[in-house]
Order: C-alpha cells, then sequence, then structure tokens
C-alpha cells in the first residue's frame, strides 16, 4: 500500500469555490480509483486560495489479474448442421483476439452459448495515475471558470504549478504545457519560494513552516483563535466579544492561507444605523467580524482577518477604518433620507418596479397579497383582518428604500424598521419582516400568524401567477424559485399550526389574476399538487417511510395540517400487529370493491352470521368512530378502528362477496364500502400492507 499526493496550485481561488471543489476532488477520485479496482485506506483533501490538494493514504499498487469471460452467440447459431463453427463464432473469437479453437460452450441462465476466457494482467499503479489526474483536473467544475493564455482548458483561476508524489516519486504529467514535479510553494508574501516534499507528512509540515495552514479544518480554528486575540488585545471593555457568525468563518477562512486579526474602531455616529444594516456592512461587503458587549450590543469596533503578519497594527487598522468608515457614510445617509418618507408614501412607486413581465407590477402584487391575506385572515383569525391587510400592503414599500438598494439582504428588516419609525402598530411591522420567512430550507418561521398569513398569501401568489403562464420547474430548471416557495409556505403552515384549504387558498389566488390571465380551472389542482410532492419528499426525508406518507396525502392533502396529524397517528398504531393485518385486510377490500361507491346496506339481505356481525361492528365502531374523526383524534379513531380487524377476519373466512344473487352481491360490496370509506378518513393503509 502506498501514498499519493497532488496539489494544483493556482492563483488566487474565490473563496465560495474552494469546499465544494475539494468535495467534487475526493469523489471523482474515489470514483475513478474504484472504476479501476484500486483500493485505498482513506482520502484526504486539503485546500487553500493557492491550492487545491488530494492526499490518498493506503493507494494499492497494482490492479489484481483477473479472468474476463466473454459471451459470445448461442451454441445454435455458434455451430452449423455438421457440428461446425458458423462465421459468427469465428467472428466473436477473433474480435476478441481469439483463435477459434479457444472457444468454449457454456450454459447460462438463458441456455448454451459460446464463451472465451481472457486472463487480464492488471496494471502498475503508478502507469494509471497520470490520466486519472489529468481527468481530475480537467473535469473539475467552477461556478464560473476562465481560459488563460493561449491553452484551451479552463479552471476556476489560472494553474500555476503541480506537485504530483506517488510514494515519493514524480508522476510525469503534462497539462497545458505545465510539467508536473515535486515541489510545492508557501505563502505568496512571507515565504514564496518553492520547496521540495516526499509526501503528505513532510508536505503538510513543510507548509506549517512557511506559513500556510493546509488543513481548512486546522485554518478556521485559526482565525477563530485570531479574532478573539485581536478583540483582547485591542478593546479596552471587559465583556466584549466577537461575534462569530459561522457563514463568515467559511468564507475568512478560505480568504486566507496564514490568518492574522487586527481589531479597528468606528465613530460612536454609526451605532444609530440599524444593527442589521451594520452588521450587513461590516459581514457582506468587507468580511470583518462585528464585536458586541456582554449586553449583547454592538460596540464601535471589528475585526478584520490580514493573511499576513503586520508588524505596523496601528497602520493596518487604520487602513480598514478608512475602508469601513466610507461603506458606513454611505449607510448613515441612505437611513436618514430613507427615514424622511414614509413607507406607505412609496407604495404608489412599486409601479415601477416588475414583478414578472406577464404578471405585472409589485403594486399589482401587493394589492393581491393584500386581498388574499385579507381572506385568510377573516377566516382563520377575523380579529387581525385589519393589521394583516395593513401589514401586506406595506410589505413590499422597503424596496423601494436606499438602504434596501444597498444591501438587497435588508428586505424586510428595514420595512419593520422604518414601519415602527413611521408609527405603525408593533405587531404590523414585525409582520413585514417575518412574511419573507423562512429564507431557506429549514430557516426560522413567523413567530406571529401576522407574518404568516402574509407570507402564505405572498408565496401562494407566486406560485400560482408562475403555474398560470406555464413557467413551471423542470428538472434543473426553476427561474423563479418555486420550489423554494413551496417549501416556505408548508414550513410557515406546519410551523404557526395553520389550518386550511389549499385548494380554496389557490383558487382564490387565481381570482387575483383575473385581470391579467384566463382562469384555467386545472392551475389551482397543479399547483396544490406541486405542494403535496414537495411536503412528501419533505416528510419523507425527516425518516418516514414512502407507503405510510403516501397513505395519508392520498386519500386528502387539501389542509396539511389535517394530513400531518393523519401521517403522525398511523405512525404511532403501525407497528402494531393488529394494524398489519388489518391494514392487509383493506387491501382485500380495495381489490374487490374496485369502483364501487354505493355504501347503503340493506340489513334484511344480510344472511350469512359473519355479515351481520360485521355489520353490527361496523355501526358500533362508526358511532365511536366518527366524532373522533371529526375533532382530528386520530390516534383514538384508528384505535377504535381496529375493532374491525376480527369481524373482517371472520367475514373474509365464512362469506362469498360475489353472490350470485345480484342483490346479496350489491350489498356484501356496499357493506365492504361503507367499511372502506371510515377507513379512509384517516389514509390508505392498504399502500402499508407489507406482503
Amino acid at each position: 500500500m502506498s501514498e499519493l499526493l497532488f496539489e494544483i496550485g493556482t492563483e488566487e481561488i474565490p473563496a465560495g469555490y474552494i469546499q465544494p471543489a475539494l468535495e467534487a476532488l475526493a469523489a471523482d477520485a474515489a470514483k475513478k480509483l474504484r472504476s479501476l479496482e484500486l483500493a485505498f485506506e482513506s482520502i484526504r483533501t486539503f485546500g487553500t486560495p493557492r491550492r487545491l490538494t488530494l492526499a490518498i493514504d493506503g493507494l494499492q499498487s497494482r490492479q489484481a489479474d483477473c479472468r474476463q469471460e466473454h459471451i459470445g452467440p448461442s451454441k445454435k447459431a455458434g455451430f452449423d448442421g455438421e457440428g461446425k463453427l458458423t462465421k459468427a463464432a469465428v467472428g466473436f473469437a477473433r474480435s476478441r483476439g481469439f483463435e477459434p479453437e479457444q472457444i468454449h460452450v457454456v450454459t447460462t441462465a438463458r441456455g448454451e452459448y459460446l464463451m472465451v476466457v481472457e486472463d487480464v494482467k492488471g496494471q502498475e499503479t503508478s502507469v494509471l495515475l497520470p490520466a486519472v489526474l489529468e481527468s481530475l483536473v480537467r473535469e473539475l467544475v467552477f461556478p464560473k471558470s476562465m481560459r488563460w493564455a493561449d491553452y484551451n482548458m479552463t479552471f476556476a483561476r489560472p494553474i500555476q504549478w503541480l506537485l504530483a508524489l506517488y510514494d515519493g516519486a514524480v508522476i510525469p504529467l503534462t497539462l497545458e504545457g505545465l510539467d508536473s514535479g515535486g515541489t510545492t510553494r508557501g505563502h505568496r508574501f512571507l515565504a514564496p519560494a518553492s520547496f521540495s516534499v516526499t509526501g503528505i507528512d513532510s508536505y503538510l509540515s513543510g507548509l506549517a513552516g512557511r506559513f500556510v495552514i493546509a488543513n481548512p479544518i486546522e485554518r478556521k480554528a485559526k482565525v477563530v483563535e485570531e479574532v478573539k486575540r485581536a478583540v483582547n488585545m485591542g478593546v479596552d471593555t471587559p465583556g466584549a466579544q466577537p461575534v462569530l457568525h459561522e457563514g463568515l468563518l467559511d468564507t475568512v477562512t478560505n480568504l486566507v492561507e496564514y490568518p492574522y486579526g487586527i481589531c479597528g474602531h468606528f465613530d460612536q455616529k454609526f451605532l444609530q444605523i440599524p444593527e442589521e444594516a451594520l452588521v450587513t456592512s461590516m459581514r457582506e461587503h468587507q468580511k470583518y467580524f462585528p464585536v458586541v458587549g456582554v449586553d449583547g450590543k454592538l460596540l464601535p469596533l471589528f475585526v478584520a482577518v490580514n493573511n499576513t503578519r503586520v508588524e505596523d497594527q496601528t497602520l493596518a487598522a487604520n487602513g480598514h477604518e478608512r475602508v469601513l468608515r466610507a461603506r458606513l457614510e454611505d449607510g448613515l445617509f441612505f437611513f436618514k433620507e430613507d427615514r424622511k418618507r414614509p413607507l406607505a408614501d412609496r407604495c404608489p412607486e412599486l409601479l415601477g418596479i416588475v414583478f414578472q413581465n406577464k404578471l405585472g407590477t409589485m403594486q399589482a402584487k401587493s394589492e393581491r397579497i393584500s386581498s388574499l391575506a385579507g381572506r385568510l385572515a377573516a377566516r382563520i383569525a377575523p380579529e387581525l383582518r385589519e393589521d394583516v391587510i395593513r401589514a401586506a400592503q406595506l410589505a413590499k414599500a422597503d424596496l423601494l428604500t436606499a438602504m434596501v438598494g444597498e444591501f438587497p439582504s435588508l428586505q424586510g428588516i428595514m420595512g419593520r424598521v422604518y414601519a415602527l419609525h413611521d408609527g405603525e402598530k408593533p405587531a404590523v411591522a414585525q409582520a413585514i419582516e417575518e412574511h419573507y420567512l423562512p429564507l431557506r430550507a429549514n430557516g426560522e418561521v413567523p413567530q406571529s400568524l401576522l407574518g404568516g398569513l402574509v407570507g402564505i398569501a405572498d408565496r401562494m401568489d407566486t406560485l400560482v401567477g408562475c403555474f398560470a403562464i406555464g413557467e413551471k420547474p423542470t428538472g434543473n430548471k426553476d427561474a423563479f424559485g418555486l420550489r423554494r416557495q413551496a417549501i416556505g409556505l408548508i414550513s410557515i403552515i406546519r410551523g404557526l399550526n395553520i389550518s386550511l384549504s389549499l385548494m380554496e387558498t389557490a383558487t382564490a389566488a387565481l381570482a387575483g389574476y383575473a385581470e391579467k390571465l384566463n382562469q384555467q380551472t386545472e392551475v389551482a389542482a397543479d399547483v396544490v399538487a406541486f405542494i403535496r410532492l414537495r411536503f412528501e419528499n419533505e416528510q419523507m426525508a425527516s425518516g418516514l417511510p414512502q407507503e405510510l406518507v403516501e397513505a395519508a396525502t392520498s386519500v386528502d392533502f387539501d389542509d396539511p395540517v389535517d394530513c400531518l396529524a393523519r401521517i403522525e397517528a398511523l405512525n404511532q398504531i403501525r407497528g402494531q400487529e393488529s394494524f398489519r393485518v388489518l391494514a392487509g385486510s383493506f387491501k382485500r377490500i380495495r381489490n374487490i370493491i374496485k369502483e364501487n361507491k354505493e355504501t347503503v346496506v340493506n340489513p334484511a339481505l344480510l344472511t350469512e352470521p359473519a355479515e351481520k356481525e360485521l355489520f353490527a361492528a361496523l355501526t358500533k365502531v362508526r358511532d365511536k368512530a366518527l366524532p373522533l374523526l371529526e375533532s382530528r383524534a386520530y390516534p383514538s379513531a384508528l384505535l377504535e378502528l381496529l375493532e374491525m380487524k376480527g369481524p373482517v377476519d371472520q367475514f373474509f373466512d365464512k362469506v362469498m362477496v360475489m353472490a350470485e344473487d345480484e342483490a346479496v352481491r350489491r350489498n356484501r360490496l356496499n357493506l365492504l364500502t361503507a367499511l372502506g370509506e371510515l377507513v379512509l378518513r384517516v389514509g390508505d393503509i392498504s399502500r402499508m400492507h407489507v406482503e
């Protein structure tokens, strides 16, 4: 077993490209080695802005020898009437490099066939690696790639050197005129010279001694250490702590090879700017870490992370402060200017923002959202209707503010801030911010029903409008993020336990486009089906079996809260033996009744004791179960339905359903249909039956 070290040295790669590239590099390497039947113990990757590195331990030194069996034509086609090989048989042998005399006849599952056996000698790993490594480089995909010089190859940034070692020996590899070698380079500024390495350990230690921390995990820990050190050394305020945002940590980690923290200050006047705007300016634009006091409030401090150790820290801090000051001056100006006009005065100007070319402007969307949200509130929480409509009217107004224009990620947040400044109700201001939540899968959902209703209206308006103009997601194409919109809608409904009819809501949303689009009746159904698919995927991703989820959704998905309750009830009871038996019986019932819809049973036509017993049990159970079903006490209702197991078993053992007498046959089918309809109030449990 041997080790492989492969480094692609480059100009500085964008921070967001590095981790996905390392993951792809490891996955592709594993796939290629397995396809060549080369075993390995482990694959590690290292990466900095200037290098992507693959390290493989315990790599098999050569392929194993093997025998390959090549099956040819059938024996019938391979021999003529005299028992001699046909032209087809001879051609088969020679196409594989064999003489006709080397053909064997073997018996397979399909009959007797001709076969030749090839002894394949395994190749040395060192011979196979050049092609493998070249393909790894050429097949790496980045969000944006570039060409350089007169080369045809594309990569994230120009490749400057290649380090390729197998057991300490250089793997000969030429890529666009660049030859591989046994050297790498240290930090661009602190140790730029090339140096030789002999393996993975000497590579890592050599880089560490030249101001490069190659391991991203170790470098991230060093970033955290440096940020905290900078605060401790540069701040007099007791208890001051940096805000270590995980996303910013990941970005900064891949911006530097050796981090060095610098603590800077900014003017107290900038603390007038809303905290979210201040943090966004530092985090997104400058990649600086904010600093807070013991009370959790922002201090006029920040930490920048340099890629080089700086002797004059004051000079370095001054440079960062000048850059940030310009940003914050703009932010403070925008904030003051925005507050000169109430949000409500900006609403008419939404006419100038196009929501979608075929669906009209943001002003029209705001009006539709207000109408739909008001309708939802009237049904769910009438006392909130006025506030819901007001929040919906103002929800998109902050898109016209200078602050959101500069920092788009602050939409909704600035709407809340400005609404409070304008004297709007706190609940309305909160709803303006919350209607955008969740921002991502498994993200935070609105805390208020007010914000939830506006968020549902907003998403349903987008879904229905896009479906109506044919902009449905297909494959990887989802220009309007409709999958995310559907998942967000489900998250709001589930998070706030909002019971509503999706079909009614979608139909009402479609009516909002009456002057713009033809009212196609199938649009609302298509939207609900799309939401249902997202819902099912989400439930299965949480670990629930597909058959359980579909047992509930297949009978009724109009109210997701109700559907969730039925899924939970089925999940609780599915392990009981009596339920498994009842599910099997119900599957038999579904197969027998087929298209029968009638449920009226004539007791006078019940002649067999078993069918009389089943009818009596059904009547008794239905009287107990229906109130439970109406109150959505599904676990208790299912327990009542389990009482049917015995009578159902007896019925199938003793009674011939398809009797010759048509009236008796129809009566028995109606009895089973009535039983089936009761069970279907919870779910189609026949889907949960395991043979």
